[in-house]
C-alpha cells in the first residue's frame, strides 16, 4: 500500500521537500508519495494531517511551535525545544521529532573554528539551532526585532539583544532564521544594523533557499563567505526520511538521490 506524505506551510509552494523525498521514494522502490499542504491555521494542522490520510509529513515555518503542541508525544532533541519539524503516524499517534538542528550542524561543517554565532529571529528554528550549538558548546547571541520572544533564550543562557539596543560584537558565524526575504526584498534588520553585523563576521548563513537574499547578497559584495539554506534543508531531510521510512532504507542510499535532487 503507498503511504502519503506532505510538507505544511505558509507559503509553501516554493518548498523543494516533494522533490526531494519523492526523488528517494522513486529511485528505491519505495511505495510512497510526498506532496505539499498549504495550511494557514496551525492550530488545523492535526485534523488536517488525519484528515488527509498521511503517514508523516515536514513543517515549515510558521508552524513548527503549533506542530509541537499537536504531538501526542514528542521524542528525541525536539523535546529540549518545543519545536517540531517532523511528524510521523505511529499506529493513530502523532510523534514529532526536530531534525532542522542535526540537518544545520551537517550543513557548517565546512565553516573552521567556530565560537561565537549571532543568530538572527527568535521564531522555531532560531530556538532549534540556539539549544543545539549550545550543545555544541558554542558561544550564541540573538537578535529579534523586539523584546517580545527572547525570554526562551534568556533562559537557555544566551546574550539578547532587539534592534534598539544592539552592541556591536565579533562572530565567526551569523544565521539568518527570520522570513525576510523569502517572498521579498527585505532585510532581516535595519540596513545599518546589517552593515554593522557583516563588518563583524567571518561568515554567513541563511536558512532561506533556492534565492540569493538580500542579507547573503550584502555579505557576498564584502567577500564573506556565506552559504544559503540548501545544506540544512538537505541534512534534515535525510534525517527525516530516514524516520519516515522506519529506517527501512539505508541512510547512505537517502542521501545520494537526495542530493541528486538538488541538481533536478
Amino acid at each position: 500500500m503507498q503511504k502519503l506524505f506532505s510538507i505544511f506551510g505558509d507559503p509553501v509552494s516554493h518548498s523543494r521537500s516533494p522533490l526531494m523525498h519523492n526523488t528517494v521514494f522513486k529511485n528505491l522502490n519505495y511505495p510512497a508519495c510526498y506532496t505539499r499542504t498549504h495550511l494557514l491555521d496551525g492550530s488545523k494542522l492535526k485534523e488536517t494531517f488525519f484528515s488527509l490520510g498521511l503517514s508523516g509529513a515536514n513543517v515549515t515555518v510558521p508552524h513548527k511551535e503549533a506542530a509541537f503542541e499537536a504531538c501526542d508525544e514528542i521524542r528525541g532533541f525536539a523535546k529540549t525545544v518545543g519545536v517540531v519539524n517532523t511528524l510521523v503516524n505511529e499506529n493513530g499517534k502523532l510523534i514529532g521529532y526536530n531534525t532542522d538542528a542535526d540537518g544545520f550542524i551537517y550543513s557548517i561543517e565546512e565553516f573552521k573554528n567556530i565560537k561565537n554565532i549571532l543568530i538572527l529571529g527568535a521564531g522555531g528554528t532560531a530556538k532549534a539551532l540556539a539549544a543545539r550549538f549550545l550543545q555544541e558548546n558554542f558561544s550564541v547571541s540573538i537578535m529579534n526585532r523586539s523584546e517580545g520572544r527572547l525570554s526562551y533564550f534568556k533562559e537557555l543562557g544566551c546574550e539578547c539583544f532587539h534592534w534598539s539596543n544592539y552592541e556591536s560584537s565579533k562572530y565567526d558565524l551569523i544565521v539568518n532564521t527570520t522570513s525576510a526575504g523569502l517572498k521579498d526584498e527585505e532585510l532581516p534588520a535595519p540596513k545599518e544594523l546589517v552593515e554593522i553585523l557583516l563588518n563583524n563576521t567571518r561568515y554567513v548563513a541563511d536558512a532561506i533557499y533556492g534565492k540569493l537574499t538580500p542579507f547573503l547578497k550584502m555579505a557576498k559584495s564584502k567577500n564573506i563567505i556565506y552559504k544559503d539554506g540548501a545544506d540544512m534543508l538537505l541534512g534534515q531531510g535525510i534525517l527525516a526520511n530516514e524516520l519516515f521510512v522506519n529506517a527501512v532504507l539505508k541512510k547512505e542510499d537517502i542521501k545520494k538521490h537526495m542530493l541528486h535532487s538538488f541538481q533536478l
